[in-house]
């Protein structure tokens, strides 16, 4: 069975004992988490992808893991001008470990 979840405004295709690393949630390692917005699911009968469907839906994880991502480097330039910014980012992220989809009706 797999599923595709809303969440951080991204959509994430999922399968059970997958680990997905997802935009920075506000849980702690070990904790478990449940989305409820769910946008497609495939199980036996088949796709499912209306909404009144999937209105009882839900996928169930738990947090492995936080921390950040590597480096990337934003460079602004403009040649002869004497102009240049370098400026550094890492995006934060939760890796979580689904461990159900319920398909919820």
């Amino acid at each position: 069975m797999e599923a595709v979840i809303v969440s951080g405004g991204k959509q994430y295709r999922v399968r059970e004992g997958e680990v997905v690393r997802l935009e920075r949630l506000p849980a702690e390692r070990g904790a478990t988490v449940e989305f409820t917005q769910v946008a497609y699911l495939q199980g036996e009968k088949g796709p499912v992808v209306e909404p009144a469907a999937l209105a009882g839906a839900r996928v169930i994880g738990q947090v492995v893991n936080a921390g950040r991502g590597s480096k990337v480097l934003v460079l602004k330039f403009k040649r002869r001008k004497n102009y240049t910014r370098r400026q550094g980012h890492r995006q934060g992220y939760t890796a979580v470990r689904i461990t159900r989809i319920d398909a919820g009706g």
